[in-house]
C-alpha cells in the first residue's frame, strides 16, 4: 500500500523539462530530495519541491488519522510520473498577413512516496 500521494495538474512548462528534475530524486530520502531541489537551478526544482512537501504532509495527516505507524523519518520518492498534460493553442502574427500556431504545453506530475 502507498505510503502517500500527490498529484500536480497543468504546470505550465514541457514534460521532457520536468523530467530533468523530477529523474534526479527518484528513489531519494525525502530529505534528500528536498535538498537537491532546494539547490536546482532548474525552473520546475520549486514545483516538484512543494509537490515533495505535500506528499509528506499527507502522509503525517494519514498517519494521524489511520494510527497506521508511517514513519515520516523513512519516507523516500517511490515513483514519481511526469506525463504531458492539455496544451493551448495561441497565434503569433507572421509576415504577409499570415498566421503561426503556438503550442502552450503543460506538465502533470504523480508523486508516490513510500517508508523504508
Amino acid at each position: 500500500m502507498a505510503g502517500s500521494i500527490a498529484k500536480l495538474n497543468n504546470l505550465r512548462g514541457s514534460a521532457f523539462k520536468a523530467r530533468l528534475v523530477a529523474d534526479q530524486i527518484r528513489g531519494r530520502q525525502v530529505e534528500e530530495a528536498l535538498t537537491i531541489l532546494d539547490l536546482s537551478p532548474k525552473r520546475f526544482a520549486r514545483p516538484l519541491a512543494k509537490l515533495v512537501r505535500s506528499a509528506v504532509a499527507n502522509a503525517e495527516e494519514k498517519n494521524n488519522r489511520d494510527k497506521a505507524g508511517i514513519d515520516v523519518d523513512n519516507l523516500f520518492v517511490q515513483k514519481i510520473t511526469v506525463d504531458e498534460g492539455k496544451s493551448m493553442w495561441r497565434i503569433r502574427a507572421r509576415a504577409q498577413g499570415r498566421a503561426a500556431w503556438i503550442q502552450k504545453r503543460t506538465t502533470n506530475v504523480s508523486l508516490e512516496l513510500e517508508e523504508r
